[in-house]
């Protein structure tokens, strides 16, 4: 007798679900014809779309005039659009409009397509680890002389402007290691640069989320005083590739370069580059502005985090005395070996990243998520959203650099994956890696030579955030005491 196993019918697949169209998304209300613009508040508008995407969805659109804008908060979805750099999505007409308008000569961070890529490789050449060691003697003297300046106003008991003062470093830091140029404002009150600089960013951020143009007609007082920095910050980047082209005469010079913008040079020189002095300028601009907010707005957040977190201040501040126990100066040795005070720098930059939100245009049919976008859609994303949500990130809204470290039962797997800082893709930021080294310079000079007295606003409060291009605390103020504990261990920087 033979059994017959019955035949189990193929189940088809699932047919995918269709997609989205943009025009179909929920939208916040917004006005007639001119839709969501007026309600856009620039210093804001971070905090405002992530509002509107806890009420309206992870991949919602706004009505920008007649443009059906595309935000996305989704980490997947975002970390899909900047991996399709430069070839599917570029940074928008718009913002490239008005840096031209403005005359900001395109570097690296305003080119698209085959420039970007010719730029990159020479930006790329100039950041290669053998050549940042070598910057690296004139990182160590802006660090000794911001414990020089934070010692006065030790001493005096004077309230530290904090994000001023490590502008302070920043611009020192980025003149020295790109330009081989010693600004010291550190040691100055004049701080002639950092003023010029303060303008540009902010202007060209406003300008692109202003619903009329009104600059194209009339200049307002602030208008004036952009043309102004611009032209003082372009004579003074002349003035910077002459003397390094006067340098690269000597052949010796040329074979070992002593700085970013020496490398970029030579790099810019090889046959068939096609990079020229104006691009090369734009790169030098581009590390001037990026190299000075990003890295001072981080430090900011991280020691107002660490104020408010006393047992992880005790713990950086015991690994940074710990790694000096044995005196100055600092190398790069010294850094490498703050793994906690790392840890401190990242937690910091999934909280309060300086880059919460970046716009991008297709520039072919793509999909992002579930939703069809059209060749020449906006796309903004949001950098943070995720990060902070405990669905993604267990115990998100706490400072808890352990997590970075495999620590409390935490893996660094959850944070690593949804908190991009940096961007991601090939067009993630070229200067990370001496991003990071600044801010581990800085962070040893507080805490090896210092005691920290109080951080905090003049109202006793947070500190708002406040985006113009880069996001940045409103009115933090520092007070220290000089230590005596380290002084008297020999580990001061």
């Amino acid at each position: 007798m033979s059994s017959v196993i019955p035949r189990v019918a193929d189940t088809p697949p699932a047919a995918p679900a269709p997609l989205r169209r943009v025009a179909d998304l929920p939208a916040p209300p917004g006005w007639p014809v001119l839709g969501n613009l007026p309600q856009l508040r620039p210093a804001g508008m971070h905090l405002q779309l992530a509002a509107w995407a806890r009420q309206y969805g992870r991949i919602f659109r706004l009505r920008m005039g007649p443009q059906n804008v595309l935000v996305v908060a989704d980490h997947e979805a975002v970390a899909t659009v900047l991996r399709d750099r430069p070839d599917g999505f570029r940074r928008t007409e718009r913002q490239q409009l008005i840096g031209m308008e403005m005359g900001l000569k395109a570097g690296l961070f305003g080119s698209n397509g085959d420039e970007w890529r010719r730029q990159r490789r020479m930006v790329m050449a100039a950041f290669d680890p053998g050549h940042v060691k070598a910057y690296y003697p004139s990182l160590v003297k802006c660090g000794e002389r911001l414990a020089g300046r934070w010692a006065k106003a030790a001493g005096s008991g004077r309230a530290i402007d904090l994000q001023a003062d490590l502008m302070r470093f920043t611009v020192d830091a980025i003149a020295g290691l790109a330009f081989g140029t010693d600004v010291n404002t550190l040691e100055s009150d004049e701080n002639i640069i950092q003023r010029h600089l303060d303008k540009i960013f902010p202007k060209l951020f406003t300008r692109m989320v202003s619903a009329v143009p009104y600059w194209r007609w009339f200049e307002l007082p602030s208008d004036k005083a952009l043309a102004r920095a611009l032209a003082a910050v372009d004579q003074a980047i002349d003035g910077f590739i002459a003397d390094a082209r006067i340098r690269l005469a000597d052949p010796a010079r040329r074979a070992a370069p002593q700085n970013l913008l020496e490398a970029m040079l030579v790099a810019a020189d090889e046959p068939g580059s096609g990079i020229t002095d104006s691009q090369v300028a734009g790169n030098v601009m581009t590390m001037l502005l990026a190299g000075e907010d990003t890295t001072a707005n981080t430090l900011a957040w991280a020691i107002w985090l660490l104020h408010g977190h006393p047992a992880a201040l005790a713990r950086a501040q015991t690994e940074a005395r710990r790694v000096m126990a044995g005196g100055g100066p600092v190398t790069l040795d010294h850094l490498a070996q703050l793994d906690y005070v790392e840890a401190c720098m990242h937690e910091t930059m999934r909280l309060r990243p300086v880059a919460p939100l970046m716009g991008l245009q297709a520039l072919k049919e793509a999909v992002v998520g579930d939703v069809a976008v059209p060749t020449g859609t906006v796309v903004m994303v949001l950098m943070r959203h995720d990060s902070i949500d405990d669905q993604h990130v267990p115990e998100a809204a706490l400072f808890k650099p352990e997590r970075w470290l495999g620590e409390d039962g935490l893996s660094p797997a959850a944070p690593r994956r949804v908190s991009m800082p940096f961007g991601a893709g090939p067009r993630m930021c070229p200067g990370r890696y001496l991003a990071l080294q600044e801010m581990k310079m800085v962070m040893l000079t507080l805490l090896v030579n210092f005691d920290i007295a109080s951080v905090g606003t003049e109202h006793g409060g947070e500190p708002a955030e406040r985006l113009m291009f880069a996001m940045a605390p409103v009115g933090l103020r520092m007070t220290l005491r000089k230590s005596v504990a380290a002084h008297a261990a020999g580990a001061a920087v």
